[in-house]
């Protein structure tokens, strides 16, 4: 236990940029310079300002449109991505209120086909998320699909055609505007008395998004999904060595028993998938906890509270660590860590080739973000496309 260097779980918020770790692999992109092994540095941690990206919806003539929150009595708040670290691949979205209170922008619980989207008050208030034309029409801003984790959103005109949204940064880069599901079902949670569906995030755009067919509403149940012969799809997690060996990932129980961990596509969408450890028959989530380590374990959660290590294997059979190491806003990078202290990348591999990072999410602005057979979980693990 090193005490002295809890930083990495106690003292980073959402106003600081992590720039430490020089060497370090961090999860801004895919490139080779920050993808490879490096020794522990220590964190240097800096103090910024947010970096606020202006919400619009962009119609199919190239002209983007305002996108603001409306209170009971019509008066309008901007919405913001707002970016407070050094990646722009995972970023929260919020209204801001007048006294610059930043309020959380959900997808809402209801029997529609189409799930609303509103910014809640801490006094459990909705403001209800609109489009503005130039002429001043209010287009509903929906969550029209479902696709596994990933909940497609558009602003829809009164002809029932679907416009995109999109997050702009003040340097010209674009995210995609979407919904987050981290549970199976419709409920995610209860937010200040009011359902919740999905988390409102601004993400790197997906290439197979933008492909998915857009149903007509009556081919859509009340679930906002349709029926589908997707065949579920395993990728292999495996941790990158420096001479770019690929050493398996396994969980393993108390008695040292192995067994398989993977991410499991369950729709057309390969952005966000979960990662589970497949055990006796089971399904078992994994994800990083809450530590006070240095760094946080990885691990799977059994129905039981059971907790299996998640360790990487080398050829000669040696565990290495897997560990949450640092944390850039709402992304912590994953590693495994050999005895040298080195770290190696963790992705998934599909099986024609594809392959997306390993990293921890964080969906809310504090220490443990649930709890799972009463495990706290400090971030949900997921293999996503940066």
């Amino acid at each position: 236990m090193k005490n002295s260097n809890h930083s990495f779980i106690r003292s980073i918020n959402y106003n600081v940029f992590i720039l430490g770790f020089l060497f370090l692999v961090t999860s801004c992109n895919n490139s080779p310079s920050k993808d490879e092994t490096s020794k522990t540095e220590t964190e240097e941690i800096v103090k910024v300002n947010n970096i606020y990206w202006n919400v619009k919806s962009i119609l199919p003539d190239g002209k983007s449109v305002d996108v603001k929150a409306f209170d009971k009595e019509g008066k309008s708040f901007d919405i913001k991505a707002i970016q407070n670290s050094d990646q722009d691949s995972f970023l929260d979205v919020k209204a801001i209120a007048d006294d610059g209170e930043e309020l959380p922008v959900k997808l809402l619980l209801n029997d529609d086909q189409f799930a609303p989207v509103a910014a809640i008050s801490n006094e459990g208030n909705t403001y209800d998320i609109k489009a503005i034309t130039e002429e001043g029409e209010k287009l509903d801003i929906k969550g029209i699909r479902r696709f596994g984790n990933i909940v497609i959103m558009k602003a829809i005109t009164k002809e029932g055609k679907y416009i995109g949204l999109q997050a702009i940064s003040p340097d010209g880069k674009q995210n995609d505007i979407k919904g987050i599901k981290v549970n199976r079902g419709e409920r995610e949670m209860t937010l200040k008395g009011v359902g919740i569906h999905a988390h409102v995030k601004a993400m790197h755009p997906a290439a197979n998004e933008a492909e998915f067919k857009m149903f007509k509403k009556s081919e859509i149940n009340k679930k906002r999904t349709y029926k589908t012969d997707f065949e579920r799809i395993i990728w292999n997690i495996k941790a990158v060595t420096a001479d770019g060996k690929n050493l398996d990932v396994k969980a393993f129980d108390a008695e040292g028993n192995t067994f398989d961990v993977k991410a499991t596509q369950d729709s057309e969408q390969h952005s966000f998938m979960n990662i589970k450890a497949f055990v006796e028959g089971f399904e078992l989530p994994v994800k990083i906890m809450q530590s006070s380590d240095e760094y946080s374990p990885v691990s799977a959660i059994g129905k039981n509270g059971t907790v299996y290590e998640i360790k990487a294997i080398t050829t000669e059979g040696e565990k290495l660590d897997i560990k949450g190491i640092s944390r850039s806003g709402n992304i912590v990078n994953v590693k495994a860590i050999n005895e040298n202290g080195e770290f190696y990348a963790v992705k998934a591999f599909a099986p024609d080739g594809k392959l997306n990072q390993v990293k921890g999410i964080k969906i809310f602005d504090r220490e443990v973000e649930m709890k799972v057979k009463g495990q706290p979980v400090y971030a949900h693990l997921k293999a996503i496309n940066q």
